[in-house]
């Protein structure tokens, strides 16, 4: 048998078919990238002694890994990588709330087990830097490689309006960018230009408490230094200060799409959204797959995908065809007038 006849047949035994089981795996694959290259970079910190080498290496490390995330299942799940950014979404009627709590419990999976990848890969690393402890304060502490904690003279109320703030701008300018009816961004350039306002919003506001942005990104590392042996300090430190990186975060994203609605979207020309082209954005939302999670009767009967428009339109050259007045809706039925 050869090569391509193997990878055919265990495709066919392997492939799923189920769109919310394919967009969950996208999204699961998608987050795990994002989240693993972002710890890799905060583990520099066991390495490098230079502090400011650590932030700018951590900072525009998860900026890249914001594109590499939406580039590895951007045009599946639609990448949204961030329990904010899916809120933000069904506030904008572009996802069903039905699949918010699915795609958060993914999204914290996936950065579970990152952790615990980017543990195993700096184990050694992370041992040796806290002179064979795991602490969560002190001058050796190796927490903060997982999940995000305030520097001590920012107290929760200011940390709390920090990432509100934070994701805020976050969200405005996603929506700025994608906006058809705006400025959109060239097709397939989306993950670098967002991937460049995650890196200036780190810059300019990463001070207090990392910038985290992303509940998912927090909680589930958190939840795995806790398993892991760092134990319930990682609850406790900064004034119990685990909570914010939770609620802040989808609070800014509610009141960043509420602003760009108020401000920008609310005001375009109705004549404009009606003859503008479809633009699907591979960062927000995947308009290639339909509500409905079922396939089709060719795909069940022949495993092939079925393309965009199946089945085709009727042949312009056709003799019979319906024919329907420009004033009447389309869901208005026709009756096909037959060529005598």
């Amino acid at each position: 048998m050869s090569t391509a006849a193997f990878l055919a047949r265990v495709r066919g035994l392997l492939r799923i078919r189920n769109r919310l089981v394919r967009e969950c795996l996208a999204e699961l694959l998608s987050t795990f990238v994002l989240i693993v290259i972002t710890l890799g970079c905060s583990a520099q910190k066991i390495a490098f002694d230079d502090t400011r080498g650590n932030v700018i290496t951590a900072y525009v490390g998860s900026a890249i890994a914001v594109m590499v995330g939406v580039y590895t299942a951007g045009g599946i799940s639609g990448a949204h990588m961030n329990p904010a950014f899916s809120l933000a979404m069904c506030l904008n009627g572009q996802f069903p709330w039905w699949k918010l709590p699915i795609f958060v419990i993914v999204q914290t999976l996936a950065s579970f087990i990152a952790a615990a990848a980017v543990y195993v890969l700096y184990y050694d690393a992370i041992w040796h830097y806290g002179n064979g402890t795991l602490t969560v304060s002190g001058p050796r502490e190796t927490a903060s490689i997982f999940a995000t904690y305030p520097v001590d003279y920012v107290s929760v109320g200011n940390g709390f309006l920090d990432q509100v703030i934070g994701t805020g701008v976050l969200l405005v300018g996603v929506m700025g960018l994608m906006d058809a009816r705006n400025k959109p961004v060239p097709k397939g350039l989306e993950p670098v230009v967002v991937a460049l306002l995650v890196l200036s919003i780190e810059c300019s506001m990463g001070a207090n408490c990392g910038c985290p942005l992303n509940p998912a990104r927090d909680i589930g590392p958190r939840l795995f230094t806790y398993v892991a042996g760092w134990g319930p300090e990682v609850f406790s430190r900064g004034n119990a200060w685990w909570w914010v990186p939770l609620v802040a975060p989808m609070l800014g994203a509610a009141v960043g799409t509420i602003l760009y609605q108020l401000c920008v979207a609310f005001h375009h020309p109705d004549e404009d959204s009606a003859i503008l082209p479809e633009k699907g954005s591979i960062v927000l939302v995947n308009t290639n797959i339909d509500a409905d999670i079922g396939i089709s009767p060719k795909e069940k009967d022949t495993g092939e995908t079925v393309p965009a428009g199946y089945p085709p339109p009727p042949h312009p050259s056709s003799t019979v065809s319906p024919t329907v007045s420009p004033t009447v809706s389309p869901t208005v039925p026709v009756t096909t007038l037959k060529e005598s």
